[in-house]
């Protein structure tokens, strides 16, 4: 076997020596080529928003040395551009002209690199205006009460209404914001919950006055009651008295505890209209509840057919 010839270190070291000279000659050497910069955008008008992801960055052909250009490349700096002089071509479609920005662009280069051209000079925006409107809160409840047990009162929505900053196109449609569905079970007692914004799926930068909702309820035991009360008749003609054989209807209604002693047959009007039954062909009366305290939760109305006759 022929022993392996040794490559001599001075060759090796004229070859190494060699390559540096030549790669010393290249990068001093000027050069025009395109570099690809990440773009920024600054002094978009308070009042708008951008719709969607723009261009993020920008070809820009410039003139340098090999050093300079493998040092750019290699830590390739932002530029920022102005967004503040859009042109609206169509909807929310809008442009800006680069080339107005050279010089602004030149300054933002590194030391040393010329720039020659903008490969694309303009940049498409979908920028929308933003606006700010004050809707209501819509809760969205699934409260299971203990038997016996219900609401006293309306159910609370602290704040009712919030100020919501969007888009001007879906702004303008919304009529409500939702919140989440709050469930409780087996309530019987005086509840306040935090509830959470519904946020809407597919729609960016929405900004609400604030997050924090509050929904509270007043809970009581209810109970049962009947009362005797007296009803009247109205718009019969003159000329005509109707009779009855009872002058009273039993009325059965549902209150919370604390209220049922404030409950007597003075709290409850009742009324029968002639002219309604008049105008229906009716042989009978119906008696209507007109006035009753806001405590009642229900009630019912016995009998809800009353017989009359007519006397001339």
């Amino acid at each position: 076997m022929k022993p392996k010839k040794k490559i001599p270190k001075t060759f090796v070291s004229f070859l190494l020596a060699s390559v540096l000279i030549w790669l010393l000659i290249t990068l001093s050497k000027e050069y025009v080529t395109s570099i690809y910069f990440p773009i920024n955008y600054s002094n978009i008008s308070q009042n708008k928003l951008l719709l969607s992801a723009p261009v993020n960055e920008l070809e820009i052909v410039v003139k340098t040395n090999g050093f300079k250009i493998l040092r750019t490349r290699v830590n390739t700096k932002s530029i920022t551009i102005k967004a503040n002089a859009l042109i609206k071509k169509k909807g929310t479609t809008h442009y800006l002209l680069v080339k107005n920005q050279k010089l602004r662009i030149q300054k933002q280069l590194p030391s040393g690199v010329v720039l020659e051209e903008i490969i694309k000079d303009t940049l498409f925006l979908d920028v929308g205006s933003l606006v700010t409107k004050k809707l209501p809160l819509k809760p969205n409840l699934k409260i299971k009460y203990h038997i016996g047990y219900d609401l006293s009162e309306e159910i609370s929505v602290k704040p009712d209404s919030i100020l919501v900053s969007g888009p001007e196109n879906y702004i303008s449609e919304i009529k409500n914001i939702e919140l989440l569905p709050l469930e409780l079970e087996g309530v019987k007692a005086d509840f306040a919950k935090k509830a959470a914004i519904k946020i809407p799926k597919g729609i960016k930068n929405l900004k609400f006055e604030t997050k924090e909702i509050t929904i509270s309820g007043k809970v009581e035991k209810f109970t049962e009651g009947t009362l005797d009360v007296r009803y009247t008749i109205i718009n019969v003609p003159e000329g005509i008295v109707i009779n009855t054989l009872s002058k009273e209807v039993q009325v059965t209604f549902i209150v919370g505890l604390s209220s049922f002693n404030k409950i007597n047959k003075n709290s409850l009007q009742i009324e029968c209209d002639y002219s309604m039954s008049e105008s229906n062909n009716l042989g009978y009366l119906i008696p209507k509840l007109v006035y009753k305290p806001s405590e009642i939760k229900s009630y019912k109305i016995i009998p809800n057919k009353i017989d009359f006759l007519i006397q001339h």
